[in-house]
């Protein structure tokens, strides 16, 4: 998706040193999904049985890597999936450690038991940088996720909600462009064209801080 917009990927190491190095020659990032954030770094339970923790080195690698973007380094940022919840931890706010202990269990339509993608509703807020980039309010993604935003961190924004009310996409303001977003648009973005739109819309603001 990133290629197909005109951007070349480059992955980042988790060395602090070499991707601060590395961040500097970059125009934009994608924070990925992944495994579940530790619920010890937002005030949640560590001990519920539904973790799947990515790990203590990625934790501390992304949530540097997501403050140094929203408040030092402010580069065109797209967090995708485990990405918006390592925002949302990293600038003070919380998780859902298991979206099944409060929705119905007969409404997964978020992708919680074990299958590949759940394709669900998602309204956005029209006046959004989000609704701006998929070029529509209402879309239709790709979902597969048990976690979610509980507490919206201090400094974000909802722009985007299930219609069940859970929280799907966030942005940053008084950044450049920093959207964020719980689905997953690179699994659809070959025929989904708001999907793809999103990452166009990521690399025009990488390139538009390279001419600016």
């Amino acid at each position: 998706a990133v290629r197909r917009a005109g951007g070349v990927p480059v992955l980042l190491p988790p060395d602090e040193t070499e991707w601060r190095e590395l961040l500097a020659v970059l125009d934009g990032v994608v924070l990925i999904g992944g495994g579940d954030v530790d619920p010890d770094l937002y005030g949640g339970n560590a001990a519920h049985p539904h973790l799947s923790l990515a790990g203590a080195e990625r934790d501390r690698f992304e949530m540097a890597l997501a403050r140094e973007l929203a408040n030092g380094t402010p580069r065109p940022t797209l967090a995708i999936c485990r990405g918006m919840q390592v925002v949302n931890v990293a600038l003070g706010g919380r998780l859902h450690e298991h979206l099944p202990d409060i929705l119905p269990e007969d409404e997964d339509v978020h992708g919680c038991a074990d299958i590949e993608w759940v394709i669900q509703d998602v309204r956005v807020e029209p006046d959004s940088r989000l609704a701006a980039a998929l070029g529509d309010t209402a879309v239709t993604p790709a979902s597969s996720h048990h976690q979610a935003v509980k507490e919206v961190a201090p400094d974000l924004v909802v722009t985007a909600v299930a219609p069940d009310g859970i929280i799907e996409g966030l942005e940053l303001p008084n950044h450049p462009w920093f959207v964020a977003v719980q689905w997953h648009p690179e699994a659809t973005a070959v025929t989904d064209e708001a999907q793809q739109r999103l990452f166009d819309a990521l690399v025009a603001a990488a390139r538009d801080k390279v001419n600016g």
